[in-house]
């Protein structure tokens, strides 16, 4: 009976982490199908030409090849390497407050999406 709670308890856990955190459950994380909607969604509006972001540090995420790219100060992902990637630094705030990104979202992006661009960075960061 004690195994038969302990396995309910597991498979209920592990059914909150899948839920809770999507990325979790992904094998490969693809650009145009994973990462460009968030991309789309949250960024583009600055990260484009004549947007404020794209202005301050020319930074264009309108495709992939000027994503990464980068900035007029350099790349903002590394792959393989999502902890030194500063999209992710920028995402979760480990930068100065007044860089947090997405800019003026209100709690920030949100977590599992999160775990999706890092997942995708440390997967390489590659167009598929």
């Amino acid at each position: 009976m004690k195994n038969q709670y302990l396995l309910g308890g597991f498979v209920l856990a592990a059914s909150f982490l899948v839920t809770a955190f999507p990325a979790l459950a992904l094998g490969d994380v693809s650009y145009a199908n994973d990462v460009k909607p968030i991309l789309h969604d949250y960024c583009l509006s600055c990260h484009q030409p004549g947007g404020k972001g794209y202005e301050r540090s020319g930074l264009d995420m309108r495709t992939y090849e000027s994503l990464m790219k980068g900035t007029k100060f350099g790349a903002v992902i590394k792959p393989g390497d999502s902890y030194s990637s500063v999209l992710i630094e920028l995402v979760e705030g480990r930068a100065h407050p007044s860089l947090k990104m997405p800019y003026g979202l209100e709690g920030g992006l949100a977590k599992d999406k999160i775990e999706i661009l890092k997942k995708w960075v440390k997967q390489g960061a590659r167009d598929n």
